[in-house]
């Protein structure tokens, strides 16, 4: 799922359960981290499309360099937005953007070690993906459009409930 929106429907749903104890603009981050790879291959045509960076050993080096720049770009990025203000500016700590990161990294190897064959997750171990076509590529997408919503409306009931019970 190289440069789609598939891969936030997993985010939303775990901001929508973990709220604050997850970074959702350091998740996405990390979907663009981890596409930088196969980008690159697509523009220069040689390499492996889903390569090292594609693998849990590279997703763990990408995780770290994800949480350690989405940190810092999220905290600008919800300042651009006017999301967090001057007076109350939302800062994101490091334990975090640090989980925020690792999980995106490892589902985006996981949801795409399921619909490319070239992936292989556990390189150097082994070039054999067990997690190939475990789901059909349609069932795959369905999946992270369906959890994307899921988590929407539940973060959005718990925002409102929130305000809901501030305002009592």
């Amino acid at each position: 799922m190289p440069f789609t929106p598939f891969h936030m429907g997993t985010g939303i749903l775990i901001k929508a359960l973990l709220q604050g104890s997850f970074s959702l603009m350091v998740f996405g981050w990390s979907q663009i981290v981890m596409d930088i790879q196969p980008l690159w291959v697509l523009l220069h045509g040689h390499g492996h499309l889903h390569g090292f960076s594609h693998t849990f050993i590279g997703a763990i080096l990408l995780a770290i360099v994800a949480g350690l720049t989405g940190k810092y770009l999220s905290e600008f990025g919800l300042k651009l937005l006017g999301i967090s203000k001057a007076a109350q500016p939302i800062k994101i700590s490091w334990l975090v953007a640090l989980i925020s990161a690792f999980l995106g990294c490892f589902s985006h190897v996981i949801l795409d070690s399921i619909m490319h064959s070239d992936v292989q997750p556990f390189y150097p171990l082994t070039l054999y993906n067990p997690m190939l076509n475990f789901i059909s590529v349609s069932s795959l997408h369905k999946l992270c459009l369906y959890s994307g919503l899921i988590g929407a409306a539940i973060f959005y009931l718990v925002q409102w409930r929130n305000r809901k019970t501030i305002n009592k």
